[in-house]
C-alpha cells in the first residue's frame, strides 16, 4: 500500500497514513466538541494516535531560518 493515494469526496488526496492521522483528529474533535484550550486537544490526540499504534512527537524543535 507505500505511495498509494486515496481521493476524498472533496478531490483532496490522501496517503493511507495521512487517512488515519486526520480521522484520529475527527474523532477528537467529535468527542470533545469546541470550547477546550488548545493543550486539551493536544493532549487528546495524543491519546487517540496512541490507542491506534500510529508513531508520533509532541513538541518538537524545529529550527527557523529568517531573514
Amino acid at each position: 500500500m507505500a505511495g498509494q493515494e486515496y481521493r476524498s469526496g472533496k478531490g483532496y488526496d490522501f496517503d493511507p497514513m495521512s487517512r488515519k492521522i486526520i480521522g484520529a483528529a475527527m474523532t477528537v474533535h467529535r468527542e470533545l466538541g469546541t470550547g477546550f484550550v488548545e493543550y486539551t486537544y493536544q493532549k487528546a490526540l495524543a491519546i487517540e494516535l496512541q490507542h491506534l499504534s500510529i508513531p508520533f512527537q509532541r513538541e518538537v524543535d524545529l529550527p527557523i531560518y529568517y531573514r
